[in-house]
């Protein structure tokens, strides 16, 4: 069974230069069309199995967060299709989805409920995210207290103890000190064990090889290679090594 299915997915963005502060400045320049379309994606298609751990690997600007973005529906494409099989749970940016003067605690409820729990489920998975974030004490305390590693934990801690069908991540697969991380590493065995789908986006091409069983490799919004995790890192290492042209 197909999780995932990416069909000639394409995503532009209109990117403006209107540079004047005046209103007969931003007037003139509109009907000069000081902008340009930017193609971030460009008629991408691969399908991603029940089960299976992807990871898409790329320099900044190859369009790896826009993918992202288009699969939680964040962004809506520009032409093709995306079609998500199963509760999707997503961790895409530092603090995305947490209000900063909601406390711990009430971004729990918020942020569950954005991915589809009611109360009475979020009720029962309430202790496991806490105590998986480690955050017992600081729970009741405003967002806005939180270290960025605080932040993260919570977040990593819903998206996973949520119990999603396919798990979505951009950048972030540990998180914290050693010890957290491991814990992490952990979380993402068991749900790789229970026949979870994770897709995730990194620089860490350690973590790569330690998590993924398949690579996508984009390069300025096209797939330039898709295989097992050896052969698209050592072709990748190889190219950075030469300096060919990658993004």
């Amino acid at each position: 069974m197909e999780a995932v299915i990416i069909r000639d997915l394409h995503k532009s963005f209109r990117l403006s230069h209107n540079k004047g502060g005046s209103l007969k400045a931003l007037v003139t320049s509109f009907r000069r069309r000081s902008y340009e379309d930017v193609q971030a994606l460009k008629g991408i298609s691969f399908t991603v199995s029940a089960g299976e751990t992807l990871a898409v690997i790329g320099k900044n600007g190859s369009g790896k967060s826009t993918l992202l973005g288009t699969m939680t529906g964040i962004y809506r494409p520009t032409r093709g299709d995306v079609v998500m099989n199963g509760r999707v749970s997503a961790l895409l940016d530092l603090g995305a989805g947490f209000h900063p003067d909601l406390t711990g605690l009430e971004n729990v409820y918020l942020n569950a409920s954005i991915l589809g729990l009611s109360r009475r489920e979020i009720r029962g998975r309430l202790d496991d995210i806490i105590a998986f974030a480690e955050l017992e004490r600081f729970i009741d305390a405003p967002i806005r207290t939180y270290s960025n590693g605080m932040i993260l934990r919570l977040g990593f801690a819903i998206a996973t103890q949520i119990d999603p069908d396919i798990l979505l991540v951009d950048e972030v697969i540990a998180v914290g000190d050693e010890a957290f991380q491991q814990k992490c590493y952990a979380k993402v065995r068991e749900m790789q064990q229970a026949g979870k789908t994770i897709i995730f986006v990194s620089h860490d091409l350690q973590a790569v090889r330690n998590v993924a069983n398949r690579v996508i490799w984009l390069d300025s919004g096209i797939i330039r290679m898709d295989n097992c995790v050896d052969a698209v890192l050592d072709e990748y290492l190889r190219t950075m090594r030469d300096g060919g042209s990658m993004e």
